[in-house]
């Protein structure tokens, strides 16, 4: 008899085992931004960055940020993608996109669920009693009561700024600013004024920020074309990394920008251990958390003016193939991703907002990173309120990708049917803030949410969740009053 038991107990741990060996290899991935050339910058330029801008006029008082106080997620991503891995790859990728919006709902279906499930176990109470089962902040209850779910859907959006009554009667939850807005600085300011006396939820206004060759401020005046890359940045003494992010951070406060698409935690390496087109482009922060405690100099800086960063694009972009224009792969194994997303978990308690990458990780997905809902889940372990962006769903390469063809039609000409699908699983996935620069095409997002609400309990909580978290972050920083 003791046999016998002993035997099942044995078989039984076997298995476990087994299962916990399978859940340990999910993973995940980031993106690319558009990019303005700017000329270099030397030395005595960065100082003279410094002194000159200390003249700029004071901004108005805006609440301090704080640091997050979870630890990002342990896992996994990485890229390098030769147009010869492209090009073997392109049919495979292809067929496996057609069964995206199965394969998505599927691995998001257990994501929402077992996230549903913790949430309910743990479900807190407002003061008032009242139920509060995504852990807001009392005083947010009541605007959270007051909201129908379509304004709460709306909160996950982030459109191209074009028209203040846009943004202001879909109630859009962000808005991305570029250099275009820039360069008519007196009408994309009277355009934020509207829209910051009307809209009932404040935005999130973000820009890219980075330095060297994506530089939105150099589009205002000549004396930010200088401003220095990351590349260089991490060769430059922390206190003064801290000055120069302050300053930044004051201008982006002015010109009305809480919210910084920077830094780049993409590896400077490789697989192969070759400059990677970060490093290239000088966008790339370094290699390894060597230079962390340089980074949080800078995002310090930019908290410390009111300005929230975002790290991107996560688990650590090392391809060569630009995402925004074309279905990028990568054959990087699963050491070099796990290396890679040790840099943006190290920085965690800092920067609270992460950027989804568009490429497709070879050796842990079978989809680009930001249709992974493993891949999101564990970019946020340990990260409940950790905040996850795409980058722009209009993308060439989503778009491909999303239609299950190697070509798509025209911009005008995309099919209802196949934006549907990149939607959903965009949604499925985890997400958070659904970035997209067709500005008119956010109605048809809303739309395509509030049809999933109806048909599934189960995009109620998952759009829910998602609107949970954005408000508590524009809380944390002070812009829900």
């Amino acid at each position: 008899m003791h046999t016998k038991i002993l035997f099942i107990i044995a078989i039984f741990g076997a298995f476990s085992i087994t299962l916990a060996d399978n859940v340990s290899e999910k993973h995940f991935t980031p993106i690319n931004s558009l990019t303005e050339s700017l000329p270099q910058k030397n030395k005595t330029q960065i100082n003279l960055i410094i002194d000159t801008t200390s003249s700029l006029s004071p901004t108005s008082s805006s609440a301090l940020l704080t640091s997050s106080s979870d630890e990002l997620p342990r896992s996994s991503a990485t890229i390098n993608s030769s147009s010869a891995a492209v090009s073997t790859n392109l049919s495979t990728t292809s067929s496996e996109s057609a069964t995206l919006a199965n394969s998505s709902a599927t691995a998001a279906d257990s994501t929402t669920s077992s996230s549903s499930a913790t949430l309910a176990k743990s479900s807190a109470t407002s003061a008032k009693g009242k139920p509060n089962p995504y852990n807001l902040p009392d005083e947010l209850m009541p605007l959270w009561e007051s909201m129908t779910m379509r304004q709460k859907a709306a909160q996950m959006i982030m459109v191209f700024l074009t028209s203040p009554q846009f943004v202001i009667e879909n109630e859009i939850g962000g808005v991305l600013i570029t250099g275009k807005h820039f360069r008519e600085i007196d009408s994309y300011l009277r355009k934020m004024s509207e829209i910051d006396s009307s809209i009932k939820i404040p935005l999130f206004v973000a820009t890219d920020q980075e330095g060297g060759i994506v530089n939105r401020l150099a589009s205002i005046a000549d004396r930010w074309h200088s401003l220095p890359s990351a590349r260089e940045m991490r060769h430059m003494d922390t206190s003064k990394i801290h000055v120069l992010a302050q300053k930044v951070g004051q201008a982006l406060n002015e010109y009305k920008i809480n919210m910084n698409l920077a830094p780049v935690l993409d590896p400077s390496k490789d697989y192969s251990n070759k400059n990677s087109f970060m490093e290239e482009n000088r966008r790339s922060w370094g290699n390894d958390t060597s230079v962390a405690f340089k980074v949080r100099s800078f995002v310090t800086g930019m908290r410390e003016k009111g300005i929230v960063c975002v790290s991107k694009h996560f688990p650590g972009y090392d391809s060569w193939t630009n995402s925004d224009l074309q279905i990028a792969v990568s054959a990087s194994p699963k050491e070099k991703i796990e290396h890679n997303v040790e840099f943006f978990s190290t920085l965690a308690n800092d920067i609270p907002v992460t950027m989804m990458s568009s490429v497709h990780f070879l050796r842990i997905s079978s989809r680009p990173a930001v249709f992974d809902a493993n891949i999101v889940k564990m970019a946020r372990r340990g990260h409940p309120d950790m905040l996850m962006l795409t980058d722009d769903l209009w993308g060439t390469s989503l778009r491909t990708w999303a239609s299950g063809k190697t070509q798509i039609p025209p911009r005008k000409n995309y099919p209802d049917k196949d934006f549907k699908r990149l939607v959903t699983a965009i949604i499925d996935a985890g997400n958070d803030i659904l970035m997209i620069s067709y500005t008119s095409k956010a109605i048809n997002m809303l739309d395509i949410m509030m049809n999933l609400c109806e048909k599934s309990s189960k995009y109620k909580r998952r759009i829910e969740e998602s609107a949970a978290r954005i408000l508590k972050l524009k809380h944390k920083m002070g812009l829900l009053k």
